[in-house]
């Protein structure tokens, strides 16, 4: 494993939860299990069977699982609760022990699992701007191995490049993986309208970096990218979700500058690009400071 400048060694997915004044919310139903869906004969991500925020709690954001003869490398750890789940997920797959588990970002979602795998032996590996926002958050299981820019793991005759972008957070990584021809985005990219892409302001998060980020991701070579949430994109389908989060910026923009109220926004992006409920009407008044 080369890790160039290596360092060594919550705040979560934003969930706008609309609970009435008087009465009690009522009981979430429990979310079905992830489905563990192959991608490549040595590649395989853990996901949710129902991209909506509801489960993002309960199940945690998509993991990656890259098998090699010497070990596995897990991309995002899932939550602290679906622990046992994606172990068993992973033993389905090959006996081999997680040699390494590398954190896409902070968020308890991707990251929440890392102290637990930690426990048992594996090496928890994330950038200089996700250890930082871990260790002040107090948040379990900051990685013992931090790098800046560039790196890389080597393992069982596989390469996996790992990128320190900003967008969702200060500290993402994208993934790479040339052998499989597969990049793996954290919440970079998140695919269904029912799960909107935001920035996380409190954590680094631009909404200009994140389409330089989206960007640099399109100069890497790919078939197939996995998203922090819902299915995995061609790479065609990926440049179509750039475009869509470039032009919500800019009308965010645009409507800033025409001096448009708050909520007036929110309507717009709305109506215009399905972009606005959930997280998404949380983030407008960010961009609004940003996006002059």
């Amino acid at each position: 494993m080369t890790m160039p400048k290596m360092v060594f060694a919550v705040e979560a997915l934003m969930v706008a939860v609309l609970a009435g004044a008087q009465t009690p919310a009522p009981a979430q139903a429990p979310a079905p299990p992830p489905t563990l869906v192959k991608v490549r004969d040595d590649v395989a991500v853990i996901q949710n069977v129902n991209h909506v925020v509801a489960e993002i709690g309960q199940n945690g954001g998509n993991a990656t699982v890259v098998v090699t003869n010497e070990g596995v490398i897990l991309i995002d750890t899932k939550n602290d609760r679906m622990h046992d789940d994606l172990m068993a997920k992973v033993k389905s797959l090959t006996n081999q022990p997680i040699k390494y588990a590398v954190l896409t970002h902070n968020h308890a979602d991707h990251s929440g699992g890392a102290a637990k795998l930690q426990a048992e032996g594996t090496t928890i590996v994330a950038s200089v701007g996700t250890r930082e926002n871990m260790l002040r958050a107090n948040q379990p299981g900051a990685p013992q191995v931090a790098y800046s820019g560039y790196s890389e793991i080597a393992l069982g005759g596989k390469v996996v490049q790992l990128r320190e972008l900003r967008g969702h957070t200060r500290g993402d990584t994208v993934v790479l993986i040339p052998s499989a021809r597969v990049a793996v985005a954290g919440d970079l990219v998140t695919t269904p309208d029912t799960i909107p892409t935001i920035v996380n302001y409190g954590d680094g998060g631009s909404w200009t970096d994140l389409g330089r980020a989206l960007d640099e991701v399109a100069t890497l070579d790919f078939d197939t990218l996995i998203a922090g949430h819902g299915p995995a994109l061609s790479r065609a389908e990926f440049l179509k979700y750039r475009d869509r989060i470039a032009a919500i910026r800019e009308r965010a923009r645009a409507l800033n500058r025409e001096r448009k109220t708050q909520d007036e926004i929110t309507r717009t992006l709305l109506e215009e690009f399905n972009w606005g409920t959930g997280p998404g009407a949380g983030n407008v008044a960010g961009m609004l400071q940003e996006l002059r």
